[in-house]
């Protein structure tokens, strides 16, 4: 028996499924137990508690924009919600689940086309079934001299991954991937069809340039349940005749601050592409040394930090520099970067790097140290995802060091609060993914067998929210599982932002059907229930 949508029927579901089959194919209308499972997150907090997974009661696999306008008529008439998905790999973030238990999954991994990469003016279009993977093998068997930006794993879809707000490696113009889009085609909750941005004119070109006439919508797609993105369009990073990177040390646990500030002033300047900040004294995971000073009352000192840097002759801090272009423009920037930093950090080290020239053959990319880096996508970061799973919390503060040393003070009393370990340690610092942003990544492990650990984690799950809230923090993504607390902490003068989508989401689809609660915003029929 399926999880049926709420408020509807086995007849009415049946219905329904029988049109889906006459309109696609049969085949490509799924809702055996065994097809149906695959569609479950595979990292989800709410593994042995049955009646609590958020599961889908069917899913149907469209080939065309066409088929999708026929499924979302057929889901308007019988009151069916739909889930749309691209290649559902959003793991750590709710994978190919629902919002709502009961929808029926719209997977998009049919609609695999890449429409067309432009060598001259640097962009591609594709459809949502396209993984990372495709976009950079059909780059490179054509030879063509541009870049993708890919995030960790390739496996995942350029449009999915932009629609999450998921970001990469280079340089911030083009690793903010919904920043980086140049207008999208997208099935609305009616049927129609529409395009975005110069793609609205009858010979317009959707790729080129983002912007059209009257408000910029595209946005309303982004973590929205608005409609169903069907093409999407990218701006492409040229490829460079050189890459180089360089790595700073600074000693002291206190030179983080003017160690951020001269990183910033390099990014926003636009000399350098993603800075990878670490830790030669401590950085992820456990550290003996550093667990114990932060096990005393009162955690550990700065001093004592120092102190323990000293020790073992390591400095506090490390950043990677990564530069792109001319080879004579990435060496003087690097020269320019070591140059201010010695200047205000007094015992700052540099350590040279190696200079790689562009094109580069297949071996050497795959020798590459961090192929992410040159827009080559893989699969290496499961080498330290653990086996169950990973929930991820992860809050949006400023570029400071100040909140980098707040964050890990205010996590880290939640995590051994729950019993779930110290939390980030004194040396883990900040991802750098988004231009304007530093993003605190919080990982909660997951367990198949515990589900007392699990309800543990989702606790201090909502604890963060709340704590990242009262710090003026956000979250930049979340799990179907607090998507509507997250949307919820947005408060400012009684939540106008959920209302406003809310009245929006009223207006352009009345029956609720597309991805219910989806960014926490849900239709008319259900709100109540999630108050």
């Amino acid at each position: 028996m399926p999880t049926l949508p709420p408020g509807v029927n086995n007849q009415t579901f049946e219905t329904a499924l029988n049109e889906f089959r006459n309109a696609i194919g049969a085949e490509w209308v799924f809702t055996t137990d065994e097809d149906v499972d695959l569609y479950r997150d595979a990292y989800s907090p709410f593994w042995g508690e049955e009646d609590r997974m958020l599961k889908a009661s069917a899913a149907v696999a469209p080939i065309s924009t066409e088929e999708v306008q026929v499924i979302v008529r057929i889901a308007n008439q019988y009151q069916i919600p739909l889930y749309p998905i691209s290649t559902g790999k959003n793991l750590g973030y709710g994978g190919s689940a629902p919002n709502l238990s009961g929808s029926v999954i719209v997977d998009l991994k049919r609609m695999n086309q890449i429409i067309e990469v432009s060598e001259d003016k640097n962009y591609a279009v594709v459809e949502p079934g396209v993984s990372y993977f495709d976009l950079y093998n059909y780059i490179n068997e054509r030879g063509l001299k541009v870049w993708i930006d890919c995030p960790d794993p390739g496996w995942g879809s350029p449009v999915g991954n932009a629609l999450d707000r998921g970001v990469g490696y280079t340089y911030n113009r083009f690793r903010d991937h919904f920043g980086s889009s140049a207008g999208l085609e997208a099935v609305l909750p009616n049927g129609e069809v529409m395009r975005t941005g110069m793609g609205a004119l009858p010979n317009g070109e959707l790729g080129n340039y983002r912007y059209g006439f009257g408000p910029g919508i595209d946005g309303l797609f982004c973590q929205g349940n608005f409609g169903i993105v069907t093409k999407m369009a990218f701006h492409l990073l040229p490829e460079p005749e050189a890459y180089y990177s360089g790595q700073v040390i600074v000693p002291r646990r206190r030179d983080l601050g003017a160690l951020v500030n001269h990183v910033n002033n390099f990014e926003d300047l636009g000399l350098i592409g993603q800075p990878e900040y670490g830790s030669p004294a401590g950085g992820f995971g456990v550290n003996p040394e550093v667990q114990e000073l932060m096990s005393r009352p009162g955690g550990a000192t700065d001093d004592e930090l120092d102190a323990l840097s000293a020790r073992r002759g390591v400095g506090s801090w490390s950043v990677n520099l990564q530069f792109y272009g001319p080879e004579e423009s990435v060496l003087a920037n690097w020269a320019f970067a070591r140059r201010k930093i010695a200047e205000s950090i007094d015992g700052a080290q540099f350590e040279d790097g190696q200079l790689y020239r562009f094109p580069m053959s297949d071996e050497e990319k795959r020798t590459f140290p961090h192929r992410v880096a040159i827009g080559v996508p893989n699969m290496e970061i499961f080498r330290i995802v653990p086996q169950d799973g990973l929930l991820y919390f992860s809050a949006l503060t400023p570029r400071s060091a100040e909140a980098i040393f707040r964050g890990q003070q205010v996590f880290g009393e939640i995590y051994r609060e729950m019993g779930l370990g110290s939390g980030p340690n004194p040396y883990q610092g900040a991802a750098t993914w988004h231009p304007r942003a530093f993003i605190l990544i919080n990982g909660f492990s997951l367990s198949r067998t515990d589900t007392d650990h699990n309800a543990r984690v989702r606790e201090a799950f909502s604890m963060c929210i709340q704590a990242a809230a009262a710090e003026g923090w956000g979250e930049y993504r979340a799990p179907p599982a607090f998507a509507t607390e997250v949307m919820n902490a947005y408060s400012f003068n009684n939540n106008i932002l959920r209302r406003f989508c809310e009245e929006l989401k009223d207006g352009i689809d009345p029956n609720g059907i597309i991805a219910p609660g989806r960014g926490g915003i849900w239709p008319r029929y259900l709100r109540e229930d999630q108050a």
